[in-house]
């Protein structure tokens, strides 16, 4: 038998990667993405749906994504699909579907000198160039919730 759990994602950053440290020092971040899709419907009207995505990078990943992402940056994202659990303030069980990042592409330049700082409009990028590729191996131990600073 055989099991695949895998994300693949492009799509637009809604807001500047958020990066927190956990007890034991590692660093995590998190991202929200955008992605839309068009259609025509039945009577010739353009439709359009969009979808938000909470992303996940672990350790040298959430790192490069503070350094070099921002709000409204194209993104490709590729990882695993995880859900999580945990007691609300009042006790009701809680629910987070996420994609757990193993790999990012930046379809585009970060501004210049790679501060991370927003700026108002994307930067494409030229056509001779290379996105930048950030791939990280991931490690296969188990997160505790108790870890995660979110």
């Amino acid at each position: 038998m055989i099991n695949l759990n895998r994300a693949t994602i492009i799509g637009n950053l809604t807001r500047d990667p958020e990066v927190r440290s956990t007890p034991s020092g590692q660093s995590v971040a998190t991202l929200g993405v955008a992605t839309s899709r068009s259609w025509m419907n039945q009577a010739g009207v353009r439709q359009e749906e969009t979808e938000f995505h909470s992303v996940v990078a672990w350790g040298r990943l959430a790192e490069i994504c503070q350094q070099y992402m921002h709000k409204g940056m194209r993104v490709y994202v590729e990882g695993r699909i995880k859900t999580r659990s945990w007691d609300d303030q009042t006790g009701n069980k809680r629910y987070r579907t996420e994609i757990i990042a193993e790999g990012l592409i930046m379809l585009e330049r970060a501004p210049h000198g790679g501060t991370g700082l927003p700026h108002p409009e994307p930067t494409p990028m030229p056509e001779n160039s290379s996105p930048v590729i950030a791939d990280m191996p991931v490690d296969d131990g188990e997160i505790k919730v108790e870890e995660i600073p979110f």
